[in-house]
């Protein structure tokens, strides 16, 4: 698994295979220069003949040398670390681009069925964790394998019996590491999915603080992140603890290594078998010895970033599997305009499988109609607003705009045919201008200025600190709610869209300034088509057409008046809100 993984993300770096290139031809001369290194420290000690007898004219050229290779290596180390970053954080930069493009072309289904705080700790910290283990990955493996190849020629040259020795002994530092590795893999697993369920927790108690501090839910939202954040401790902690034992594990058979050389090399230097050596090229050995364990200690001290790259790069991947909406039909067109004529045959849809909603809905609206849907929680009434904008497809049945199958028209076109107005007001961080122009970025200030009065937003928003300038803060957090519904009112007004759907629109609006805005919608809605769900029963009494669904049926449909007379369930519904009143 971890070797197809590693596959794809090099895939992810052939972009910048120039720059993989150079860091690996500067890692290349680098050590080359520093393998040399050794060498010339050993001739110069071999220029150490004895006390008070030292060849000062042949030792100073070769320490020359030494610094001239020290400083060149240096700069191609600097040359091998950039080139390396430029390759690893873009492609981080593009595995982040890519995850989100991914998200904005999922289906809605995916979105609805996923916390959104793990989404987003997929799309920023998991990406940061590739990014880290890349980098120490890509490093310790330009080096590291430059390193041994490079040491190992060195070490031959020198004594190919010592260099025996030290290869012989080398699998058994893999198998610690390799051992060690596959034991914490699970728990870095463990610990990712963890942090991705904690992000996703902390998200949805701070968006709904205010419903927390009402019901003085702060304990329990407490103890709840607690117990959270203590699986996240533990598995963490074994994540750490079994990959820390691969660095001192590692260390301690390169010790024996060192040691190994130093005896060995002492008694060639002592009695000439099975190799002459001198001082100079025991000492330069004993340096190769520690450079070629280097690169295995290197590598197994980065594991745990390695270990964790993998599995968010997992993570990302299930991600970037995950199938994408349908795309439009081939034949599918751009609807540029239309008049309005909605019709509903035979539809059946069900979120899933197992649990039945709408089943043969029928429905004819004509072009300036007024469509009213009400009924109990859970009825369906949103739903046909998702089947509307296509966000969700029927499972059977058609939906047609002025005759035309909505599955022949583009799922842009489609919606742009439609203005919406919901219940969850969406405000993002901007100024009040830009959030009315949301639909239409080429509006005129004037033109803003005018939507802004037809919805009766002008007078709250010239009170603002900055009026159309001021900034909104994340989500509308610095104006009430009230306030945040006229501005989507607002932006759907500047859009002036030849359909129209009100999902609770006035929801939280005091009652004179919903009759304002309910004035400023019957003139919207002069000669568009617009569909109303509504809880409020006097808001629709104006409506063509009210559908009474319950169950996913549209159980009775009519006017206002003609369905009071029927004295059926919507009588009872309107009864029931306006009894006490009455």
């Amino acid at each position: 698994m971890k070797w197809s993984v590693l596959k794809r993300l090099l895939r992810y770096t052939k972009p910048y295979a120039g720059y993989l290139f150079g860091a690996f031809l500067c890692a290349v001369i680098n050590i080359s220069l520093s393998l040399y290194g050794p060498v010339l420290v050993g001739d110069a000690i071999d220029y150490i003949v004895g006390q008070n007898d030292v060849d000062h004219p042949g030792m100073i050229p070769t320490l020359v040398l030494l610094a001239g290779t020290i400083l060149i290596s240096a700069v191609f180390q600097w040359l091998m670390a950039y080139c390396n970053n430029k390759a690893t954080y873009s492609t981080a930069r593009d595995l982040r681009i890519m995850t989100y493009r991914k998200i904005n072309h999922m289906p809605l289904k995916y979105i609805d069925s996923h916390a959104h705080g793990d989404l987003i700790s997929r799309i920023v910290n998991d990406v940061d964790q590739v990014a880290d283990g890349l980098l120490q990955g890509l490093t310790q493996l330009f080096t590291g394998v430059v390193t041994i190849l490079g040491t190992l020629l060195f070490m031959l040259w020198i004594s190919p019996v010592i260099t025996l020795v030290v290869v012989l002994v080398t699998p058994l530092s893999l198998f610690v590491a390799s051992f060690i590795a596959k034991l914490s893999h699970r728990m870095f697993v463990e610990q990712q999915a963890t942090q991705g369920e904690l992000s996703g927790y902390i998200e949805e108690m701070i968006s709904g603080q205010k419903i927390v501090k009402t019901f003085h839910y702060e304990g329990r939202a407490q103890d709840s992140f607690q117990k959270i954040n203590a699986r996240l401790y533990a598995c963490g902690v074994k994540a750490q603890f079994y990959s820390s034992l691969s660095n001192p594990s590692t260390r301690f058979v390169n010790g024996i290594v060192y040691t190994a050389v130093a005896v060995i090399g002492s008694l060639c230097a002592i009695t000439g078998y099975p190799a002459q050596l001198s001082v100079g090229n025991i000492s330069a050995f004993l340096q190769y010895a520690n450079q070629y364990t280097k690169p295995f200690n290197e590598i197994t001290a980065v594991i745990t970033q390695v270990q964790t790259a993998f599995v968010s790069a997992e993570r990302l991947f299930k991600v970037l599997d995950e199938e994408e909406e349908q795309p439009d039909s081939p034949d599918a067109f751009n609807m540029e305009s239309c008049e309005g004529n909605v019709e509903i045959k035979d539809l059946y849809f069900s979120y899933h499988p197992e649990t039945r909603l709408i089943e043969g809905l029928n429905l004819s609206a004509k072009k300036g109609q007024k469509i009213a849907i009400v009924g109990p929680t859970g009825c369906g009434k949103t739903t046909i607003i998702n089947l509307l904008m296509r966000f969700y497809d029927a499972n059977s049945g058609s939906i047609r705009v002025d005759g035309h199958n909505i599955q022949d028209i583009t799922r842009g076109s489609l919606r742009s045919m439609y203005g919406m107005v919901l219940q969850d007001t969406w405000l993002f961080s901007g100024t009040v201008r830009d959030n009315i122009a949301y639909g239409r970025e080429d509006a005129t200030d004037e033109e803003v200025i005018a939507a802004a009065r037809a919805a009766h937003a002008h007078s709250f928003i010239m009170r603002l600190p900055n009026g159309y300038d001021t900034v909104i803060s994340e989500d509308g957090g610095n104006i009430s709610q009230g306030q945040r519904q006229l501005l989507c009112i607002a932006r759907v007004m500047l859009v002036d869209p030849p359909m129209l759907i009100l999902d609770e629109a006035t929801s939280s609006i005091d009652t004179r300034t919903e009759a304002r805005i309910q004035q400023a919608f019957t003139k919207m809605m002069e000669g568009r088509t617009s569909f109303i769900v509504a809880h409020r029963l006097s808001t629709i009494k104006e409506a063509d057409m009210i559908l009474v669904m319950d169950q996913g049926h549209v159980i009775e449909q009519g006017t206002h008046e003609t369905l009071l007379e029927k004295g059926g369930f919507y009588a009872n519904l309107y009864n029931s809100q306006f009894a006490n009143a009455e």
